[in-house]
């Protein structure tokens, strides 16, 4: 099963730009941290900012948060990240003529879109901030052992 890592990659985007706001916040330079190229880290930055989640001007290697971080959920980085922003999916290509087969899908969109439901209203309350706050932590933690 494929699965997804631009949430993952555009909280660190945006965590990246706080946390070093005083180093190089070049693509090259963020790049290296995820463990991706410069080019996908450009067009999700340009996603970012189309969302307001992220500032730039073009030819100032200077992008900053679009608000403050506490003001950023993830929920909001999901949303301007995610192309396809359903968590689950429903397999469309069942047996119409077999009770299960014929059923199923109605029964799963329901259960999934609760499940959906569920998680963006959880997504909604972590801050860009409290996600900051941790790695700042846990780093910190790192030094002292």
């Amino acid at each position: 099963m494929k699965y997804s890592n631009k949430l993952s990659d555009g909280v660190h985007i945006l965590a990246y730009v706080d946390i070093c706001k005083d180093g190089d916040l070049s693509s090259n330079a963020i790049a290296s941290s995820i463990e991706s190229n410069p080019s996908l880290v450009r067009r999700m930055m340009a996603r970012l900012k189309k969302f307001g989640l992220l500032e730039s001007q073009p030819g100032v290697v200077a992008p900053k948060l679009g608000r403050p971080a506490n003001e950023i959920t993830l929920l909001d980085v999901y949303k301007a990240i995610e192309d396809n922003q359903n968590l689950l999916h429903v397999d469309e290509k069942t047996n119409p003529k077999c009770i299960v087969g014929g059923s199923i899908q109605d029964t799963l969109r329901g259960i999934y879109q609760n499940i959906q439901n569920e998680a963006e209203q959880s997504m909604a309350k972590v801050t860009l901030q409290s996600i900051i706050d941790d790695i700042l932590v846990k780093e910190d933690n790192k030094k002292d052992n």
